[in-house]
């Protein structure tokens, strides 16, 4: 089966919140790219190329990465997927979420030409759902204590609060969020690297005290250092996110236990194929991963949720329902009920583009 022709077009989704925001960016709209590749007997496969400049890249970065990589598809075997990946990887330094977002769309094609999920095709999983965590961005306590209630009544048994480095205010948000909800709803933390190491000490006395179940990055991303520290101080996991930008980075941060887990993400780490093995690499090192939000339409989740489904041992929830708060969704919905998703077992990523009326 070879490749016909390979196109692209803007994906841009507006927030249900425009003053929806984090310790780095604000982000009011999320810009990606549809990637359609056909083969020669007339199968798609649709891929995402993220675009969220203060992740993973500018838009028109991504979509100039897009055009200059679409030589290197047209007439190529879809056999030759390992050596069709690895040539993307070496044309074109950087720009992970256009490699990725190619690769996801191959993936698709090939499991639809064998009329089998993405799911079967890179070898199957450990589970059939998946426990979703929601993120609560960053605005006054009252607010983000009001968000919180509301979606503990949707069914979702973890939140995750987005802190901003000022360890008052942080201290009530924590608090407001925790009387919101009572013992029941886990609580994880995420200054995106908002603190310093010893200024996330100091501050985690006054946090400790309303049951927090994970830390993510609370460091700069160059601060392995710090982060190791942490890992070692504090009594609950510490997660590495915005240092762990490659399977290189999550290999050095596993062989160093620089952190108890791992975020992962496939725009990040460039691909399915880097993802599986940054999955491997954390497993073999006794060190936890979990998938972190990509902000995305419902084809991203539904990919994302078939690389879930192949880590042994999930002992955190994944952010995989963060495409319900995004309007514009081009594809077809995945559902999330009660806070857990049904990963997908229809070909391909099991959602599909929607159909115009």
């Amino acid at each position: 089966m070879k490749i016909a022709t390979v196109t692209f077009e803007p994906c841009v989704q507006r927030q249900e919140d425009t003053a929806w925001k984090f310790a780095r960016a604000s982000i009011p709209e999320v810009r990606g790219w549809t990637i359609r590749i056909v083969s020669d007997d007339g199968v798609t496969g649709i891929g995402y190329g993220h675009a969220l400049a203060a992740v993973t890249g500018h838009a028109a970065g991504v979509g100039a990465a897009l055009e200059f990589l679409k030589p290197r598809l047209i007439g190529r075997d879809t056999a030759d997927l390992a050596a069709l990946v690895a040539e993307l990887d070496t044309t074109v330094v950087y720009n992970p979420s256009a490699k990725a977002g190619l690769e996801m769309a191959l993936y698709d094609l090939i499991a639809r030409s064998l009329d089998t999920s993405v799911g079967s095709l890179i070898g199957g999983r450990h589970r059939a759902s998946i426990p979703c965590s929601r993120l609560i961005p960053l605005k006054q306590p009252e607010e983000m204590a009001a968000k919180c209630a509301a979606l503990a009544l949707e069914g979702y048994r973890t939140l995750k609060l987005k802190l901003s480095g000022e360890p008052d205010l942080d201290r009530d948000r924590i608090a407001a969020c925790r009387a919101a909800l009572g013992p029941a709803v886990k609580l994880t933390l995420d200054p995106n690297q908002s603190y310093s190491a010893k200024g996330f000490l100091k501050a985690w006395g006054a946090f400790e005290a309303h049951d927090i179940a994970l830390v993510e990055q609370p460091v700069p991303a160059h601060d392995t250092r710090g982060l190791a520290l942490l890992t070692a101080e504090l009594p609950v996991a510490v997660e590495a996110d915005e240092c762990a930008n490659s399977l290189a980075d999550v290999t050095r941060l596993a062989h160093a236990r620089a952190a108890d887990v791992i975020n992962l993400k496939i725009p990040k780490l460039g691909g399915v194929g880097a993802t599986l093995a940054a999955i491997a690499v954390c497993e073999a090192h006794g060190i936890g991963c979990r998938f972190g939000a990509s902000f995305g339409p419902s084809l991203l989740q539904a990919f994302t949720a078939h690389l879930v489904a192949r880590i042994a041992k999930l002992e955190h929830a994944c952010e995989l329902a963060e495409h319900l708060h995004l309007l514009d969704d081009p594809f077809t919905p995945l559902p999330v009920i009660a806070g857990t998703l049904t990963v997908p077992i229809s070909p391909g990523t099991g959602v599909t583009l929607q159909v115009a009326a």
